[in-house]
């Protein structure tokens, strides 16, 4: 199983689009603002008209909760007319909501931690995803060949172990289990890989050990690894994995779409977290998982609220690591 990470139109007629299409759509004709950037000044003087927005997003798990509001209505509800984009992850979508090319994004916290220290100007609209509370069964996890001699954290110390990203929220968060599991996280070999190719890695004996995220925790175990535990849920239950954000200057400038987006995201969220059914139903429409899996994965909380305090804790992790030039004002950050 691999996720797409083709693009595609969501709009409030078509709603979402056939699994595996490929669309390549431009937003509807319209006014733009000065800066050329869809603001609340687009949407004309005609009663129902809407405000194009477009909003990168990774095609995974973690952002169900868009792909279902759109579905529901609710952003059409807040005169928004939403075009997810997909992407490859947040080092593209940053860039991307910085220079125009979105007005919204979703992004993991450490990465909007590090864009706020190179002062990028981000600003969080929205919560996005959180761990669960069971480092045993959440929607992150470490995976070892099951004859490993890898059986918790500490020894991980001195190993080669695969992230999708170096120095990030992976990295800082498996040095913090290693460290507070008695070991000393200065040695791992931390090696750079795609989520879909970490669990082949994993087998072949390539890396000692592999961080990825659903599906590919069941993907693994269901091939016979073992999962040591969440990277997440094991430094904090709840952790603040991801959350959704906007330009400082697309903010300033069209506050009332900001408000509007942040409206439609904390319904979809309280939505998706009451209706599991419908949460792991939306998967299939934007994801290569089957019916199957999607019933087996698991999903990570979706919580309106930003936990600020966990946020806190990455920002330290990070810190303590040397991701950032100083400690990140969280002030100029968070909403």
């Amino acid at each position: 199983m691999e996720l797409t990470t083709t693009s595609r139109r969501i709009s409030r007629r078509t709603g979402l689009a056939a699994l595996g299409a490929t669309v390549a759509l431009t937003l509807a004709a319209c006014g733009s603002g000065d800066d050329g950037v869809p603001g609340a000044d687009d949407t004309g003087s005609g009663d129902g008209a809407t405000t194009p927005i477009s909003v990168g997003v990774i095609p995974i798990l973690d952002v169900a909760p868009i792909y279902l509001g759109v579905e529901k209505g609710f952003f059409e509800e807040q005169g928004l007319d939403v075009t997810l984009e997909p992407a490859q992850g947040g080092a593209a979508i940053i860039p991307g909501v910085t220079s125009g090319q979105y007005q919204f994004g979703f992004s993991n916290t450490t990465s909007l931690l590090l864009a706020t220290d190179k002062e990028l100007g981000v600003k969080v609209v929205a919560s996005g995803n959180q761990a669960t509370d069971d480092p045993a069964k959440d929607m992150a996890g470490i995976l070892v060949p099951a004859d490993s001699d890898i059986t918790g954290p500490k020894d991980l110390a001195g190993k080669k172990v695969a992230v999708n990203t170096l120095n990030n929220i992976n990295t800082t968060t498996i040095n913090k289990l290693v460290r507070d599991a008695g070991g000393d996280p200065s040695g791992i070999e931390y090696v750079e890989l795609a989520f879909p190719d970490i669990p082949a890695a994993v087998a072949s004996g390539d890396v000692d050990a592999g961080q990825v995220v659903e599906p590919f925790v069941t993907v693994g175990t269901g091939q016979g690894m073992t999962n040591i535990g969440s990277n997440y849920a094991g430094v904090e239950p709840g952790l603040q994995v991801a959350m959704y954000f906007t330009s400082t200057d697309y903010a300033e400038q069209n506050p009332d779409v900001v408000e509007k987006f942040t409206t439609a995201m904390t319904e979809s969220l309280s939505y998706a977290q009451e209706h599991e059914d419908e949460t792991r139903a939306v998967l299939l429409t934007y994801t290569k998982i089957d019916e199957e899996a999607s019933q087996k994965v698991v999903l990570p909380q979706f919580g309106k609220d930003v936990d600020t305090e966990s946020v806190q804790l990455l920002a330290d992790l990070g810190t303590e690591d040397g991701l950032f030039g100083s400690a990140p004002d969280l002030s100029v950050l968070l909403p």
